[in-house]
C-alpha cells in the first residue's frame, strides 16, 4: 500500500490559483485572437475560445502541482 501525503489547505489554494490563473490566461489569449466565448451560438470562434480556457486551466493546474512537488522535494536548510 503506497502512502500519499494528505492534501493541505495550501495545496488546495495553490491548485485553485493555478487553475484560475491558467483559465484567465486562456481567456485573454482567446480575446486577443478574437475568440469570444460569450458570443451568441456555438460557432467555431466560441468553441475555440472555450477550448483555450479549458486548456489554460489544465496547464495552470499542472504547473501549480509541479511547483508543489518541487517544493516538497527540496532539501531543508536545517
Amino acid at each position: 500500500m503506497s502512502q500519499h501525503p494528505t492534501p493541505s489547505l495550501a495545496d488546495g489554494i495553490a491548485d485553485a490559483i493555478g487553475f484560475v490563473g491558467g483559465a484567465l490566461a486562456g481567456f485573454w489569449l482567446g480575446q486577443w485572437l478574437g475568440m469570444d466565448i460569450f458570443a451568441p451560438g456555438y460557432g467555431t470562434p466560441a468553441l475555440v475560445g472555450i477550448a483555450l480556457v479549458g486548456l489554460g486551466g489544465g496547464l495552470g493546474l499542472h504547473a501549480a502541482r509541479r511547483w508543489q512537488t518541487s517544493r516538497r522535494n527540496k532539501p531543508s536548510k536545517d
